[in-house]
């Protein structure tokens, strides 16, 4: 068990009626940018909506969803530090959860993405991405393996309608080809099941306290089916803040009544801005920002994420693409840098020192609560990739220096055991 900052009672998990802890603190200056991405008629909302609003969210578009920014008063500076420090709960219910399973379903993922599964261990996850004939990335995924007959795939909610229509083109072509003749492959979404991470060092004694499983035997990346309280669920490790956690799935009649087990002191709710900030101090893409059709997993630096035989086999769609860039080396790479002054945003513009040739240009861009500098994320022109590489970065028509930096900008805290 990993140390915890945080030590509990039994009245720590007494349910207040619908409300859960919400830290109260001076507000925090939350980046609004990128966020909306529907007009508010046609937003869909999580099984949680009722719940967010009963504790004081801040409702904000994203991803064609009505999610919580912030809760209360509490500053996005505040939240990502409690996060970084105990515990902080997130719904991630717009998340699209799907089930794939048959005889020839390891194939058919394999096809899909250029991960290794069929070495993938049983209740094991790993990254992958969904690639186009190109290469380009459809959109990343994370994949867990439940066995060789059964899959559990999470995508993202702003890719819904692109990955749906793909897996339904996919799966008819291949369940027609000789590929299938052993066993057709079957795709069950998961709608309105309730996703949620429970993440930060306080995470794990926390949720040890509502369970009879030895979390311990869950390390980073692996799940198991956990019983919490009478509810039996799919619980993984890891998350998207670089901070030991677990990543709950819960179907929709459980998925109120399991938050509001998960929220009590000393965790609090936390929204979309501590999320966008823990996950670039993280070094994580969000896809549409950092990630799109036009990049490759080489370009995004998850080469990591192409099984070591693949990368000499091939045999996934879109490795014809992949496999150049990894033979040639690709035309740009995405790095991280810190920044002088000013934080640099999405889509300022990178050129070289001191010759001023553009070379990319920035995806991601914070000041970093834990860190305390300005840093970022972006696209250079390889050569231009090198750590200690000095650039300059058009910082509303200022020049601001920046530094090439290895990602993460800070060491993930995942227990492995």
């Amino acid at each position: 068990m990993s140390t915890v900052r945080a030590t509990y009672t039994a009245r720590h998990f007494v349910l207040f009626g619908s409300r859960c802890q919400v830290h109260r603190s001076l507000p925090g200056r939350i980046n609004l940018r990128g966020l909306a991405t529907s007009t508010e008629g046609t937003l869909k909302k999580t099984g949680l909506y009722e719940f967010h609003i009963k504790n004081d969210a801040k409702m904000v578009p994203f991803a064609g969803y009505q999610m919580p920014l912030a809760y209360g008063n509490v500053g996005q500076g505040a939240s990502h530090a409690h996060v970084r420090t105990d515990a902080g709960l997130f719904d991630v219910g717009h998340m699209v959860q799907s089930n794939f399973r048959g005889h020839t379903v390891t194939a058919f993922l394999e096809w899909l993405t250029p991960s290794s599964l069929t070495s993938l261990a049983p209740y094991t996850s790993t990254l992958s991405v969904l690639l186009n004939e190109k290469g380009g990335i459809i959109d990343d995924t994370v994949i867990t393996k439940h066995s060789e007959d059964a899959y559990y795939v999470v995508t993202n909610a702003g890719r819904r309608d692109r990955d749906l229509a793909w897996f339904k083109e996919k799966l008819e072509e291949w369940n027609a080809s000789d590929s299938a003749k052993s066993g057709k492959v079957e795709h069950e979404i998961l709608e309105d099941w309730g996703l949620v991470a429970l993440q930060g060092p306080a995470a794990a004694q926390y949720l040890q306290r509502l369970t009879s499983f030895d979390l311990r035997e869950l390390t980073f990346g692996k799940s198991a089916f956990v019983p919490i309280e009478g509810f039996n669920l799919h619980v993984a490790r890891g998350g998207y803040t670089g901070e030991d956690g677990f990543e709950i799935s819960i179907p929709p009649s459980q998925t109120l009544d399991v938050t509001k087990l998960l929220c009590n002191a000393p965790v609090q709710l936390a929204g979309l801005g501590a999320r966008d900030s823990l996950r670039v101090e993280a070094g994580m893409c969000l896809y549409g920002n950092d990630l799109d059709e036009d990049t490759t997993p080489v370009e995004a630096g998850l080469s990591w994420v192409i099984g070591k035989e693949r990368k000499e086999t091939g045999g996934f769609i879109g490795a014809e693409g992949v496999r150049k860039h990894l033979k040639d080396g690709p035309p740009r790479r995405r790095v991280g840098f810190i920044v002088d002054g000013a934080p640099a945003r999405q889509g300022a513009q990178i050129y070289s020192s001191p010759q001023k040739e553009l070379i990319g240009a920035v995806t991601s861009g914070i000041p970093s609560p834990t860190l305390g500098k300005n840093i970022a994320m972006g696209y250079v022109k390889s050569g231009f990739h090198k750590k200690g590489t000095e650039v300059d970065i058009d910082v509303r028509n200022r020049m601001r220096k920046a530094i090439v930096t290895p990602m993460p900008f800070m060491k993930p805290n995942y227990w492995r055991g």
